[in-house]
């Protein structure tokens, strides 16, 4: 429990705000304010109380930590010579964390409503606690705009993860089948040679190709009944597992009508076993083509996260199409789209102009909208519209969505600075602000308007004169 000390002006002369100050500020100092000694480990503050001292430390520490519904969280420290608490014209009401002794501390406490007293006495040690407030405010915005980018971060890493784990484990499943058809493959051949078919036979079947690359799409019933039709084809010519082989066959484009000339010249004996090579042939090269669209979808994906994250570019401006970043936002997102079973459509005219820019905090901006709005729209699914036109003089970027819209009262307070509507912990109320601050270092500017069912941002850059 805190224990009072008795008033020592030597105390005082140890915290940095205070140094320097004439005798009769620090004899005040020691009249309005008290000196409280902390064991290690006490609990100097909870979360909750109200902002209502200024606290040095005169002596030990004081580790803060942000508490919620999960372990507490280190936020920062206070070391001796430091001010911490509430100061003179901030705006802090309510404490957000808990502070903790670091080893005995000896505290130097100020209630708030001395603050007009000490407006009077020394303007100056005021001039220098709002020069402290200022860094603090600073830091604790870079802190959160730090925060932000890891939340959005964190979101757009586990969609890749996901979208990279399908093709990986495609490739996987497909390598895995391939090597067994390859090991298949001589036994096949050496029957079909043993049946001793004509040259001009084997090389028909040798010609047959791969995948069919445009085949008309099927219902689940139709594409039953094509197999049934082609696996009792496949056993009038004495294959004996004509539904295995039917479904690759089908696959690769073909049907009785297709495969009649291609045994026509060969024995009755010799159909099954030229019949089942080529059904291992047109089997491996699907087994590649599907090896090679899973990589080339990878590769889709790492192109996409390089174009987002500007990893090739150098920093500073550069003459930007603003539709690539949208496309590469967007196919980042692909998996939350496609999660929450949003209809998106994109509405680029073609005349779009560049605009000159920073790439990555372009793509910050995009995230941070898009973001915001697949967050609107209910799990059921909505739309997302992604529009982007000349503009006289620019560049104007839309991003809207069906979602339930915002009230007018959200609407007026939506660009402030740690306003948000999000469940504790789940937003920082920064987004939007960061968003608008860069749009307007770049020569901009975003607004925002809403009705029930219709939520948009348009984003205004000035195009390259």
């Amino acid at each position: 429990m805190a224990q009072q000390l008795p008033l020592d002006p030597a105390a005082l002369t140890g915290i940095t705000a205070f140094q320097n100050l004439p005798a009769e500020v620090l004899a005040w100092l020691l009249q309005a304010g008290e000196l409280c000694q902390y064991a290690d480990g006490e609990t100097i503050v909870h979360a909750g109380d109200p902002a209502d001292k200024m606290m040095g430390v005169v002596r030990g520490g004081m580790q803060y930590f942000r508490t919620g519904t999960g372990p507490q969280e280190p936020v920062f420290k206070v070391s001796a010579g430091s001010i911490s608490g509430v100061l003179p014209y901030s705006r802090l009401q309510v404490l957000k964390g808990e502070g903790i002794a670091v080893g005995e501390t000896v505290l130097y406490l100020l209630p708030r409503t001395e603050f007009p007293a000490l407006e009077q006495v020394s303007p100056e040690l005021v001039q220098r606690l709002v020069g402290i407030m200022s860094d603090r405010a600073r830091d604790e915005v870079r802190g959160q705009e730090r925060d932000d980018k890891l939340r959005a971060l964190g979101k757009l890493s586990a969609g890749l993860a996901h979208e990279l784990n399908n093709p990986a484990a495609a490739i996987a499943r497909a390598a895995d089948a391939l090597g067994n058809m390859l090991k298949n493959k001589p036994v096949l051949l050496k029957n079909l040679l043993l049946a001793c078919p004509p040259a001009e036979a084997v090389a028909a079947l040798l010609s047959v190709g791969g995948p069919a690359e445009s085949l008309p799409p099927r219902s689940a019933l139709a594409r039953a009944d094509a197999e049934d039709a082609l696996a009792d084809w496949l056993e009038t010519q004495g294959c004996a597992d004509g539904y295995a082989l039917a479904p690759n066959l089908l696959d690769a484009g073909h049907s009785a009508a297709t495969l009649e000339p291609l045994v026509a010249p060969l024995s009755v004996a010799a159909r099954p076993a030229a019949l089942a090579w080529l059904e291992s042939h047109v089997s491996v090269l699907r087994l590649t083509h599907d090896i090679r669209e899973a990589s080339q979808r990878i590769s889709t994906l790492v192109g996409n996260v390089k174009t987002y994250s500007h990893m090739d570019r150098a920093g500073g401006r550069e003459l930007l199409d603003v539709t690539a970043g949208l496309d590469s936002t967007l196919n980042i997102f692909d998996y939350a789209l496609r999660q929450k079973n949003i209809k998106l459509t994109r509405d680029y005219a073609p005349d779009v102009p560049p605009v000159r820019a920073e790439v990555g905090q372009l793509n910050q901006v995009w995230t941070n909208l898009i973001d915001n709005a697949i967050d609107a729209l209910p799990p059921t699914g909505g739309t997302l519209a992604v529009q982007a036109a000349k503009q006289p003089g620019g560049v104007c970027v839309s991003i809207i969505d069906n979602g339930s819209g915002m009230t007018a009262e959200v609407l007026a307070h939506m660009f402030e600075p740690f306003y948000t509507t999000k469940p504790a912990g789940e937003g920082s109320g920064l987004g939007l602000d960061i968003a608008r601050r860069i749009v307007q270092e770049h020569g901009g500017r975003l607004e925002a308007t809403s009705v029930p069912g219709r939520t948009g941002f348009s984003v205004w850059l000035p195009s390259v004169r």
